[in-house]
């Protein structure tokens, strides 16, 4: 059901079933998905996609124009895929130049007073909690779990199947499959229970143990234990994974 209520572009393109609650406002060249509810008061504003089944909560508001003084009005977007929900006040502004576009994949929940910045990339199955705050051009890998109230600097990555510590301050890359926690944020061991529950087997998981008490425990410089990992330890898509994080690290990764 669509609201005679809401205020809706002519050429907004909207799926099947949709429901667009009274107050909403839809601005031109917006693509909303099959299933989706957009609840009483959200905006959505030019140059967005919503994929299916998206449940947009009251008074959010999601494409909206960068915060960033580089932006001139340039055509980017803001592309959000299926089964995503972003609970109340939640913001996400649209792409820069940089990478013309702020994407957020399948399957994530985005709790209230949440922002994302400009050319975010968050992949899938992640959450992120209450009033957690992403800078421009952070990328989330699948199945983080971002604790209420965490700060991420700019260009900062965050890794697969990592817990972080409810607010947090991180300025390092999140390297996979780890809890990130403490003041000043450092690797506090890796997420068990999560990967438990995601059916990573007790030998995939002594791997992860096994490379990050080389990383961090070795007596080695990262790079050196990097070296020795891949000379010593077999060839596994989780040691693999983040050895080539690690080395993929521009702002480096966080500390014991």
């Amino acid at each position: 059901m669509i609201s005679p209520l809401a205020s809706i572009h002519p050429e907004t393109k909207i799926g099947a079933n949709v429901e667009i609650a009274p107050f909403v406002f839809i601005d031109r060249d917006v693509e909303i998905g099959d299933g989706c509810i957009i609840d009483a008061n959200a905006t959505i504003c030019q140059y967005t996609k919503l994929g299916k089944n998206c449940h947009v909560f009251p008074s959010a508001v999601i494409g909206a124009i960068p915060q960033d003084l580089k932006f001139h009005g340039e055509e980017t977007w803001t592309i959000i895929g299926d089964n995503c929900v972003l609970r109340e006040f939640v913001t996400v502004h649209r792409g820069t130049f940089s990478k013309g576009k702020t994407v957020i994949g399948n399957n994530n929940l985005i709790m209230a007073y949440c922002h994302v910045a400009h050319d975010c990339i968050l992949h899938n199955n992640i959450i992120m909690s209450n009033t957690t705050q992403l800078a421009g051009e952070v990328e989330v890998d699948d199945f983080a779990i971002i604790g209420g109230g965490t700060l991420v600097h700019q260009f900062s990555h965050i890794g697969s199947h990592v817990m972080i510590q409810g607010g947090s301050k991180i300025n390092k890359d999140i390297p996979p499959y780890i809890i990130a926690a403490r003041e000043p944020i450092a690797y506090s061991g890796i997420n068990s229970v999560g990967l438990n529950r995601r059916g990573f087997t007790p030998e995939q998981i002594h791997t992860i143990q096994e490379v990050y008490r080389l990383i961090y425990q070795g007596g080695m410089i990262i790079s050196k234990a990097i070296e020795h990992i891949e000379a010593t330890m077999p060839a596994s898509a989780e040691r693999d994974l983040i050895i080539n994080f690690v080395k993929a690290s521009e702002r480096g990764i966080v500390r014991a």
